[in-house]
């Protein structure tokens, strides 16, 4: 194929065809730098899921587990004070004053949940103390595993987890990120009191339900 042009008297010809091999590597180049991008976002780990906010799925999935026992809980300390400019509870190393009535909120919630069937643990600093005292009225200090929780969150938390009987662990933003990380799933950023749900219906295979934000829990909803 041959092109020919001409302009202001000259004329050129243009042999086409020494461009076709061009021509098609550069449609390879181009399909590649479009399917490389499309495979990498299709392969990537699903985002947890927002349990709140009328996901109704993942709601009704949260009170079937709850109901029958199955149910590993990450719940997060709630404000700490020496991250705050607000007054502290009592000493810095605890949680913020203005955080107790989120405790008891959440609190509440697993409160309607149903708790006799629930084993409630929490790490032993003063954070999580005074966290799992307002929202459970239960603390407990000789849970090492609950800070100390780099690449063991998942087994350790099956090695505790009591067939036909919820956990419940008052924990940390790291123990919660190790615990996304052991699921092969990427690490999301929950606030204070947040909680982090997963389905031990099979232990051999635990599933992550999704998570609620301590703001978040009257935006659950089952139907």
């Amino acid at each position: 194929m041959e092109l020919r042009l001409s302009l202001f008297g000259f004329k050129r010809s243009i042999d086409l065809s020494r461009w076709s091999h061009y021509r098609n590597t550069a449609v390879v180049l181009a399909s590649v730098l479009l399917v490389i991008p499309l495979t990498v976002w299709l392969l990537r780990p699903a985002a947890v899921p927002d349990l709140a906010h009328g996901n109704v799925a993942g709601a009704q999935a949260l009170l079937s587990g709850w109901a029958k026992g199955e149910m590993i809980v990450l719940v997060r300390h709630v404000e700490r004070c020496d991250h705050s400019s607000s007054a502290c509870l009592t000493g810095n190393d605890g949680i913020t004053d203005r955080s107790r009535s989120v405790a008891v909120s959440v609190g509440a919630q697993f409160e309607q949940l149903g708790l006799e069937r629930a084993d409630i643990y929490n790490s032993p600093m003063i954070r999580t103390a005074q966290t799992a005292s307002f929202m459970f009225n239960k603390v407990g200090f000789d849970q090492d595993w609950l800070i100390e929780c780099r690449g063991t969150m998942l087994r350790d938390a099956l090695a505790h987890k009591v067939a036909g009987r919820n956990l419940i662990l008052v924990t940390h933003s790291e123990c919660m990120a190790q615990m996304e990380k052991d699921l092969k799933l990427p690490t999301a950023a929950l606030g204070y009191g947040a909680s982090l749900f997963i389905s031990a219906a099979t232990p051999q295979t635990p599933k992550m339900l999704g998570f609620i934000e301590a703001s978040d829990w009257h935006t659950v909803t089952t139907r």
